[in-house]
């Protein structure tokens, strides 16, 4: 009986301030007809402020009739629900958690992953920071076991935070690539590390190119990839100067691996063998791993296609000028030797060390601009002029290939570019012809030459196959 009072009295207070409106709005109609009748002449103006106070008061009894019925529908809503709560054994404040429920963000109801990938400079406490998480959680999951390999990130790869229901960091997956990452598991109030390795399958494929330009734009054309290029630059690198050596109508014969993960192409590969016909002659190279487990290139003679020092020490297509003993400088304006080649390519362009030996000088000078001079052994020198930076310090060790600076403008340079060095017993050589001398590069033992032979004899059958389909093309 309690409780059908309880629901009744939002409509007992309803109709009472009903009532109470309607009872005012008589006698404020009353007074104003008594006003009219004693009066000798009813103005116009007031009729139309009668209607409009009318039309007021109205407004007012419809608006405040549809609040009455929504305040009590609302009651009796509210009411009802309590009513059913009370009879359930429910708290009667669970329609409260509801609403707070429905303010929640919606992302934090159910697991999900955040990613971040990693931006050049960022460390794991920055990449944690972004994703919302504290030092504390960069602690818990560096120290599991495998968790130092956080402290080594680089630039693309991924970091992945899944999420809990309460928001709360529940593993950690860092991917460095489609084929390696590792997931850290938290468990109570630690974290177990899980390294993940796939093997990609490995098909081979084989092509050729004609060069018309560049090695770079023949590469391109059959669909290399800028790395698979510059390996067979490097590979070569020895015995031809992709600056100079390359000749229209020159052809490339090359296999090489792919790497395919679920039937989609990852990646390419190794170079397996290669086959550079320039100018008439023809230089093929073989990738073989040793019995102690070292790969190389070498020819099919077993000699190694590593020579002591590179034909050009930087990777680009064009020069600018050749060695000149009596040339016209072209700041001077006065004939001056030029006692090595200029390699004209873009600024920030990495130079190479020629060959293994120690920077034994370094620094600027008004003509020479930014410099270094490399020592190899007792008798060769090579110098690396006009550079926007430098790379190393005088008495460091290097080895060929190893990037010493960029190229530049600096000191008495028109234009950026390499100005390149070879000397021998201090003796200024030039660096196209001096190859010639030099020391010859090292070969397969006799005990691995037989190895070598039957490691080498399909992908020499696959040259052999692809060079007669180029000789064909070319003469039909």
């Amino acid at each position: 009986m309690g409780a059908n009072h309880e629901q009744q009295l939002p409509l007992y207070r309803l109709i009472t301030v009903i009532k109470n409106l309607s009872q005012w709005l008589r006698n404020w109609r009353l007074t104003l007809d008594a006003r009219k009748r004693g009066a000798t002449l009813i103005d116009r103006s007031h009729g139309q402020g009668w209607r409009r106070h009318q039309l007021t008061v109205s407004a007012l009894a419809v608006g405040a009739l549809v609040l009455g019925i929504t305040f009590l529908q609302a009651s009796n809503d509210a009411n009802q629900t309590i009513a059913n709560n009370t009879s359930a054994d429910q708290p009667s404040l669970q329609p409260l958690v509801v609403t707070a429920q429905r303010k929640a963000d919606a992302s934090t109801l159910i697991p999900h992953w955040h990613t971040e990938t990693v931006r050049s400079g960022d460390n794991v406490s920055l990449i944690f920071a972004r994703a919302g998480f504290t030092d504390r959680d960069v602690y818990q999951v560096s120290s599991a076991n495998g968790g130092r390999a956080l402290q080594t990130i680089f630039p693309a790869e991924t970091l992945a935070f899944l999420i809990d229901t309460s928001g709360a960091l529940k593993k950690v997956k860092h991917i460095q690539s489609p084929l390696k990452w590792t997931t850290f598991s938290r468990e109570g109030d630690q974290y177990t590390a899980q390294p993940t390795e796939l093997s990609p399958e490995i098909r081979e494929r084989g092509t050729t190119m004609h060069i018309a330009s560049s090695l770079f734009m023949a590469g391109q054309q059959v669909g290399l990839s800028h790395r698979l290029i510059m390996d067979l630059a490097g590979i070569f690198g020895g015995v031809i100067d992709f600056a100079l050596d390359p000749r229209q109508g020159d052809t490339i014969a090359l296999v090489y691996e792919e790497q395919y993960l679920n039937g989609e192409k990852l990646a390419d590969g190794d170079i397996v063998a290669a086959a550079f016909t320039n100018k008439g002659d023809t230089y093929e190279a073989y990738r073989y791993t040793d019995s102690a487990g070292d790969s190389s290139y070498y020819d099919e003679q077993g000699i190694s296609m590593r020579k002591a020092f590179l034909r050009a020490p930087l990777d680009f297509t064009r020069v600018s000028s050749n060695f000149n003993p009596h040339r016209l400088h072209p700041i001077y304006n006065t004939k001056r030797p030029h006692r090595g080649t200029d390699y004209a390519a873009p600024r920030g362009t990495p130079v190479y060390a020629a060959g293994d030996g120690r920077v034994v000088e370094t620094g600027y000078t008004r003509a020479n601009g930014n410099y270094v001079f490399i020592q190899h052994g007792e008798q060769y020198k090579t110098h690396y002029l006009h550079l926007h930076k430098r790379r190393v310090k005088q008495g460091e060790r290097v080895e060929q290939g190893e990037v010493i600076g960029t190229v530049g403008a600096t000191g008495a340079a028109t234009g950026p570019h390499l100005h390149y060095e070879f000397l021998v017993n201090g003796v200024h050589r030039n660096p196209r012809s001096i190859h010639k001398q030099l020391p010859k590069a090292r070969s397969l033992a006799p005990s691995e030459l037989a190895r070598f032979q039957s490691a080498i004899s399909g992908p020499l059958q696959q040259l052999a196959a692809l060079r007669q389909q180029t000789r064909i093309a070319l003469a039909e």
